[in-house]
């Protein structure tokens, strides 16, 4: 994968493309202007394809879904690939990769790694989606030596650093970093480190990319899945390590060495979820205790003091106060 114009992120999609032209456009525009592929469809159904790419310093993100079809660099095309290595997970459907005189199958929540100066050949055999990366090779090989021998061999989906790099692009992709150079560049470092673990980084390298990206990848995991787990009454560092296969201690002291704690994140978020719907008309017919208990609550009586102590107003103010604003 070529590095793009210094875009931030940019869609391309066969589907806003003349139905009768979409292989060909697709071909012009993804497999010559961005990639540098030869693509060859399987099967007769219709061509499809949708990637979004995203841009970070020195670090190139393509994820999308595409119809069966094999993508060939061959070594004319593979001369203009550029220093750079590809990372490729896939995320549904059937898919080999071969390069090296070696083809792999990685199944589902697997990777491989490929050489852009090298022919390869990337294919999927079923309508599917992927997540691949553009790394550069200098800065992997600064965090492994010997990343030239995860060339031909699977990385499985069982390896916790790929497993974390996936969650990790997903929580970014999904926020506004890309567009804060400075974010980008400390995300740009945080998918090196994850990349090079993955990779398998040992010793001293590892212990850096453990130190300067995994704990930090990890943490905004961990503070992503409390996001989605406000409601429950059972939230604790418990239930949050066994998800993520960690012990709670660890859980603790990400936040600890992040100067916070498990117990304050998750009422600082519980209080800012309930501000958010009594300020939200959509929940107006909802009264202040039942709120309260959507956003993990137990007690009214203990959320209407720390809601007070927080915001130096009652949960009734700020919903009378958005009240007045949409009336005015």
């Amino acid at each position: 994968m070529q590095h793009l114009e210094p875009l931030r992120r940019a869609r391309i999609s066969t589907e806003t493309f003349p139905q009768n032209k979409r292989l060909a456009m697709w071909r012009e525009v993804y497999g010559r202007g961005v990639t540098g592929v030869d693509i060859e469809p399987i099967g007769d159904a219709p061509f499809h394809a949708d990637v979004t790419f995203s841009l970070l310093p020195g670090v190139g993100i393509a994820a999308g879904s595409r119809s069966p079809a094999h993508y060939r660099v061959t070594r004319e095309l593979a001369r203009q690939g550029g220093d750079v290595i590809v990372l490729s997970a896939l995320r549904a459907g059937i898919a080999t990769t071969s390069q090296f005189g070696a083809e792999l199958n990685c199944g589902i929540g697997g990777a491989s790694l490929l050489s852009s100066a090298d022919p390869f050949t990337a294919t999927l055999h079923t309508a599917g989606s992927f997540l691949t990366l553009a790394l550069p090779r200098r800065s992997i090989a600064a965090l492994v030596p010997n990343f030239a021998a995860a060339f031909g061999r699977p990385i499985r989906s069982d390896n916790a650093a790929l497993r974390l790099l996936v969650r990790y692009l997903d929580i970014v992709s999904a926020g506004d970093e890309l567009t804060n150079p400075d974010l980008a560049r400390s995300v740009s470092t945080h998918i090196l480190d994850l990349a090079a673990l993955a990779l398998g980084a040992r010793g001293e390298h590892a212990e850096l990319a453990r130190l300067r990206g995994g704990k930090v990848a990890r943490l905004r995991a961990i503070r992503s899945d409390i996001l989605q787990e406000l409601d429950r009454d059972d939230l604790s560092t418990e239930l949050i390590a066994a998800r993520h296969g960690i012990s709670a201690r660890y859980v603790r002291k990400l936040f600890e060495q992040d100067g916070s704690s498990f117990s304050s994140f998750v009422l600082a978020e519980r209080l800012a979820k309930a501000r958010r719907m009594l300020a939200d008309r959509r929940y107006a017919h909802l009264n202040i205790a039942r709120i309260a208990h959507e956003s993990g609550f137990g007690d009214v009586s203990y959320f209407n003091r720390a809601f007070r102590r927080c915001y130096g107003l009652t949960p009734s103010d700020v919903r009378e106060q958005a009240q007045r604003n949409c009336d005015s």
